[in-house]
């Protein structure tokens, strides 16, 4: 009996630890073999990836029969049936096309391109390893209806659908979840902690308002990258790209960019992977000399202001600081600094993520941890230009998620690191080595000398305007003048040492560094009913976050300490499909989110649906949604000065916050308005620039010159309110004989726009001019501005003016000469405002009326030999941003690589350069040209 037991015990044990093995090679229509492949047991997560030969292997401990579900991007799912123990399953993929491919963003639900309620684009692993770009984030610019405007080498800004800046924040990126954007600046700073090539699983992208499903700030898009899981992609994997860029201002230089990704599966219940990125290169040059304001002038002008040139925006009309008719009454600015000699155009970033996944019942249960963080410098430019210099930004998310639903939770934190701005870097070494009051002292003292002396040598205006400027730069000195120190110069230990000691000081009387400690906390829920009823699928979801700013009073009024704020919102979304007829189906699709911030009232946000399949091969859609989006935290609590005006935000508590002192001393208090104050001292807030100032154009365009105070015309921005958008959209995707088509046209209606106002605030005297000079009749403010007694702001607010953009685009695919791929795309965007009812109203829409893009390629001319060719055009438009405003001339740009893989050494080298007609262009005013790049890649095992 004892014996007939122990048999079957072991004869249990033998079948409870039996495994069936499944292997097979994964191939194309071709023949050639797929890599990285997902093999998944259907109705399971247990699943494996086909190596470089495309061969697989699965061990389960289920036993036969079951299905294998094989997926790869570009292709058609394959489900085969397993029926026995050992079985060997070869499988040939067959060619899908774009519109089989799976997106979950635009539903937050797996489905088909085809079927997608809303325009949606994707960059898969195939674009991604035969994009011609330097990298992946580079390559989204040849989707349809995107555009990257090119900040430095390694901070590009992605938009879609106009009013484009550097500081986009009307459009959000997600990483696993994550938005990454720096809390201090609310916009991502390009991938500096986005992805590792390697890593990287999917790319959605989203044009157009999002609001309804993703909140605030999914305004005109969302980029969605996905990371690869640990469980399906093991193993070590890596690239290292080496090349030179190439710009006529720079030279040529050396680039580097290398990443490594390792992820191990222990078990079926635990996972874990590591990835690290290191890019090192040079900027592109920022080197231009014209005038920043249009003007054509030069630096023999008074007046100059170059765009490139900093330390030159301090200025003062000569006449009114000498008090003496003698003096021409001309505006003079300081001589300033190339920006050249304010950075090393150091281009650098270190990236690192880190994730561990157990899956305690190794089934879709999953919990994650995953940490993230980026080093890096870069060039940013907003109202001045900064180096952002040891930038630091780091990210750690839990989340706990199924096939059904997720919870996630995570904190994003930024420091400034050694970060400066280049323009008060420029300002303050001219101060460190002389006052303005000193140096406009000389200039105003050689000029009134010369005409008092008789001008004995007959000089021009313009060579005593000439010879006043050296005299006041020390370059000369004047017969019984004191020999005093020459103006610091680029490469001196003085100018050194005056850079280290501005670069390092955040008062920006003295100094240029900017700090920051600011945090954001998320988290947000959603939860798939799909599963349990078949009569709709039906989502619920919801997201709270709260910020913390800190920036020590160096960005926003935080002097006091950290500012705190939260806002909340939650969602639903319907979803229905019904069979009109046997060629005819529809999909419908509604959803609705409330969202509420603590400083507004709330929003709802809706959107509805339609898309109508017709014979399997053509959908059309059309969609009605609303969208909003709070304002920043710097619409709200910036108080920053720029030289030329005050940031001051528009949140309710923020203007009161911004202090600052005027006084006789340094000029910044006439002696006029301090017997008017009673004080040569006297601390003022912002406050004026909200309930009392003038618009700043009609002082300077109208009071300025006619003296009229009849021209001052009054501004009193409103505080800033959310911004909404009303959006329609029509759309069409089909195959018609071997083409493939995607169309999509759209209208915006935007309400309570956000903007900019720079107005003037008098520091006495009300703007409605019923406060006079004591025993006269002229007003007090109009004393403020003739005396210079005023700051000028630049105030944060929303237009009552009507604004309006539409667009469409339409892209065209179709494999040619036996499988070539060749797809051309074309997008229109307008913008409908009238700029001539509204002068001083900027919606700073930055973005072409015509772009085209075209690609050419094919991933196997001959065995293991693919190559790929993108060209791309872009129309002039017009570029206005606080820096400054210009145009931006057509540019076109032609891209190409040849890649080449060696299956036995699991490699492929891909040999590419960017921009190779040569012709250099920028995409916004006052940034470096964009040169050229050549590089070699070397990937390994990136399946």
């Amino acid at each position: 009996m004892k014996t007939t037991f122990k048999l079957f015990v072991m004869l249990l044990s033998v079948i409870s630890f039996a495994q069936t093995t499944v292997k097979g090679t994964i191939t194309d229509n071709t023949g050639q073999p797929l890599p990285g492949a997902n093999i998944i047991i259907e109705g399971t997560t247990t699943g494996t990836s086909s190596d470089f030969d495309g061969k697989y292997i699965i061990d389960t401990d289920q036993a036969p029969p079951f299905k294998l579900v094989i997926t790869y991007t570009g292709f058609e799912t394959q489900t085969i049936e397993v029926t026995s123990n050992n079985q060997t399953i070869d499988v040939k993929m067959v060619e899908g096309n774009e519109l089989d491919e799976i997106v979950i963003s635009a539903s937050r639900t797996p489905e088909r391109i085809f079927e997608s309620p809303v325009t949606v684009e994707r960059f898969g692993l195939k674009e991604v390893k035969n994009t011609p770009s330097v990298d992946f984030y580079d390559g989204l610019e040849n989707l349809k209806g995107v555009d990257i405007n090119t900040n430095s080498l390694t901070f590009k800004s992605i938009n879609t659908r106009g009013f484009a800046s550097f500081a986009n924040t009307r459009f959000m990126q997600l990483v696993d979840g994550m938005d990454n954007s720096a809390p201090a600046l609310n916009f991502p700073l390009g991938n500096l902690l986005g992805m590792v090539e390697t890593d990287v699983n999917s790319i959605e992208l989203l044009p157009g308002a999002a609001s309804a499903l993703y909140g605030a700030n999914a305004f005109n898009g969302i980029l969605f990258m996905r990371s690869k899981s640990p469980f399906d992609n093991q193993g070590i994997s890596g690239y290292i790209k080496r090349g030179i860029t190439s710009q006529e201002a720079a030279g040529d230089n050396d680039y580097t960019d290398v990443g490594i990704r390792m992820a191990y599966k222990f078990s079926d219940k635990f996972a874990a992977k590591v990835n690290f990125g290191y890019l090192k290169g040079t900027d592109w040059a920022a080197t231009s000399e014209e005038d920043r304001f249009n003007r054509g002038l030069t630096r023999a002008d008074t007046d100059y202001d170059g765009i490139n040139v900093y330390g030159d925006e301090v200025s003062t009309n000569i006449r009114d600081a000498s008090g003496s008719g003698l003096i021409p009454d001309v505006v003079v600015s300081r001589t300033g600094y190339n920006e050249r000699d304010l950075t090393n155009y150091n281009a650098e970033s270190i990236k690192a993520d880190w994730g561990l996944y157990f899956r305690p019942w190794a089934n879709d249960f999953e919990i994650q941890y995953v940490g993230k963080l980026g080093l890096g410098n870069t060039i940013y430019q907003g109202a001045n230009r900064y180096n952002i210099k040891n930038f630091f930004l780091q990210q750690h998310k839990i989340e706990i998620r199924n096939d059904n639903f997720f919870v996630r939770g995570y904190v994003t934190e930024d420091k400034a690191g050694d970060s400066y701005d280049m323009v008060f870097t420029g300002v303050n070494i001219n101060r460190a080595w002389k006052s303005d009051g000193d140096w406009f002292g000389d200039y105003i003292g050689t000029y009134a000398g010369v005409l008092l002396s008789g001008n004995p040598s007959g000089l021009t205006d313009a060579q005593i305007h000439d010879l006043s400027r050296q005299v006041a730069d020390e370059v000369i000195d004047l017969p019984g003048q004191a020999d005093n120190i020459e103006r610091f110069l680029p490469g001196t230990p003085e100018f050194q040492n005056a850079f280290n000691q501005s670069v390092n000081d955040p008062d920006l009387l003295t100094g240029s560094k900017f700090q920051d400690n600011s945090k954001i906390w998320h988290a947000d829920a959603n939860y798939n009913f799909s599963h349990l009823w078949d009569v709709a699928e039906v989502q619920v979801g919801g997201s709270f976050r709260t910020y913390s700013l800190n920036s020590s009073g160096t960005i926003y009024t935080d002097v006091d300490g950290p500012i705190n704020y939260s806002e909340v919102g939650v969602y639903t979304q319907i979803q229905k499909s019904l069979d009109l007829s046997d060629n005819v189906e529809v999909k419908l699709t509604g959803s609705l989110r409330y969202d509420k911030s603590e400083l507004f009232d709330g929003f709802f946000s809706p959107r509805l649906s339609a898309g109508f399949t017709v014979n399997e091969n053509h959908n059309f859609r059309a969609s009605f949604q609303t969208g909003f989006r709070n304002p920043t935290t710097q619409d709200l609590y910036i108080g920053l000065d720029v030289g030329r005006a005050i940031l001051i935000g528009g949140a309710p508590d923020n203007p009161e916050r911004d202090i600052r002192n005027y006084n006789v001393a340094n000029n910044s208090l006439s002696a006029f308005g301090a017997s008017i104050l009673g004080s040569n001292s006297v601390n003022i807030n912002g406050a004026g620039a909200y309930n009392n100032s003038f618009f700043a154009s009609s002082v300077v365009d109208g009071f300025a010159n006619t003296g009229n105070p009849a021209d001052l015309q009054i501004a009193n921005s409103n505080l800033a309110q959310p911004e909404q958008v009303t959006s329609f959209e029509v759309g069409y995707r089909g195959k018609v004989e071997g083409f493939v088509i995607d169309a999509s046209a759209y209208f915006n209606a935007y309400k309570d726009f956000l903007a900019n106002e720079t107005v003037i605030a008098p520091f006495y005297g009300d703007v409605q001019l019923t406060q006079n000079i004591p025993g006269t009749s002229t007003p007090l403010a109009v004393a403020a501005i003739a005396n210079g007694d005023y700051q000028a702001y630049q105030t944060y607010t929303n237009s009552d003016a009507d604004i309006n953009s539409y667009g469409g685009a339409i892209q065209v695919s179709k494999k040619i000469f036996n499988g070539f791929d060749l797809s051309a795309n074309y997008t229109y965007t307008k913008l409908d405002f009238d700029v001539n009812a509204n002068p001083d109203f900027r919606t700073n829409f930055n973005t072409p009326e015509h772009k085209v893009k075209v690609s050419f390629g094919k991933t196997e001319v001959i065995k293991n030999l693919g190559f790929n060719v993108a060209w791309r055009w872009s129309d002039n438009y017009f570029w206005e941003a606080s820096f400054g405003d210009g145009e931006v001339p057509a540019f076109n740009v032609l891209d190409a690589q040849i890649n080449y893989r060696i299956p036995s050494f699991k490699s492929t080298f891909k040999l590419g350069a960017t921009n190779l007609l040569q012709d250099e262009y920028f995409t916004a005013f006052g940034t470096g040209f964009i040169g050229s790049q050549y590089y070699l890649s070397w990937t390994i095992n990136n399946l």
